[in-house]
């Protein structure tokens, strides 16, 4: 697998990045997505739920079809309240915190189909007005959007047709380094689709034919719990394609393939978790197999929903999980790489 794939994700990875796409507002961004897969020419379609399910292709075989699902969902916000002084009150979308969105700029997406720019700040935050600006705690009640509108009043915010329910999107701030680090927020998991779709360009570069059948599953509510509720039918083993966690006591660094042992919900299967981590030494990856306390991932829902199917979860090591999030160009090509292995293409 060549660094030029690498790249090739990284590169989708940040156009899908520049579309906004919290949970319940994905149909762009799932739009783009089965347009760019479609584009190197494989068979995909929006699923009822908004998602995009992708054939790779593949031969049938007895140990049935393998799933890949990443998601496109992201954290983000949405209005709960148009307060008297014309300020937004928001809830989150996700797991979205007040203290990470703070003093960033966000757009709000009216159900009439303007978008107005505006900024999360604390109530009263100048500094040198407000003495408890330090001790105040931040949550989405001690925060409000300051639209960058000329509006003093609820009725003049509501006279631009904003309202309760309109959803609030962060900007992601997105940034390659030359020295090869993506920052973002938002990585999780739009790095992941993006690493599908360079290896999807490279089995149409290679001519490659898949020894089973294989689909990716783009899902659109990971990050509120049922986004993989869904597979298709002849589906044996699904690896969840999503960031893997770098943090205190963790092994996992930005420039490796994670392979997650264990989440919030429980083990992996313990065979698939074997074979990756196996193919992994064996074509001298740098990987780390890591346990998750705090970490779901679609498999989750897949497995609620009832699905008889063997589960594995792998991804580029993100760095400050659900914030400003970084990884590294080593991180997408040791992923690629592991999938490759697994898939023996």
């Amino acid at each position: 697998m060549e660094q030029k794939y690498a790249e090739y994700a990284a590169q989708k990875a940040v156009e899908l990045l520049a579309i906004d796409s919290p949970t319940g507002f994905t149909d762009r961004a799932a739009a783009w997505v089965q347009d760019a897969f479609g584009a190197l020419g494989f068979a995909a379609k929006k699923t009822a739920k908004g998602g995009v399910l992708i054939d790779l292709g593949g031969a049938e075989s007895e140990e049935g079809a393998l799933l890949l699902q990443a998601h496109t969902d992201t954290l983000g916000a949405m209005v709960a309240e148009v307060k008297a002084n014309g300020r937004l009150r928001v809830t989150n979308l996700g797991g979205m915190r007040a203290e990470n969105g703070e003093t960033e700029n966000v757009r709000v997406y009216t159900r009439g189909g303007k978008v107005y720019e505006g900024t999360l700040q604390l109530c009263n935050a100048s500094v040198h007005v407000n003495g408890d600006y330090g001790k105040t705690e931040r949550t989405f009640d001690t925060t409000e959007v300051l639209l960058d509108e000329a509006v003093t009043s609820a009725d003049e915010t509501r006279a631009l047709g904003i309202e309760t329910g309109d959803i609030v999107c962060f900007d992601p701030r997105t940034r390659v380094t030359a020295s090869g680090y993506i920052k973002s927020r938002f990585l999780d998991d739009k790095l992941s689709v993006g690493i599908l779709l360079g290896f999807a360009k490279y089995l149409r570069d290679e001519n490659k034919q898949l020894p089973r059948r294989t689909y990716v599953h783009v899902t659109v509510y990971e990050e509120v719990g049922h986004g993989g509720a869904f597979v298709p039918a002849d589906t044996r083993e699904m690896i969840s394609v999503d960031m893997g966690c770098v943090g205190d006591d963790l092994g996992c660094t930005e420039r490796m393939v994670s392979i997650c042992a264990k989440d919030s919900g429980g083990p992996y299967n313990y065979d698939l978790v074997t074979t990756l981590s196996n193919i992994a030494r064996e074509l001298e990856l740098d990987y780390a197999i890591d346990v998750y306390p705090h970490y779901g991932s679609d498999v989750e829902a897949t497995l609620s929903a009832g699905y008889d199917i063997r589960h594995g979860l792998i991804g580029p090591g993100v760095y400050a999980s659900h914030g400003y999030e970084r990884s590294h160009m080593d991180g997408v090509l040791n992923t690629l790489k592991t999938i490759k292995g697994y898939l023996n293409v």
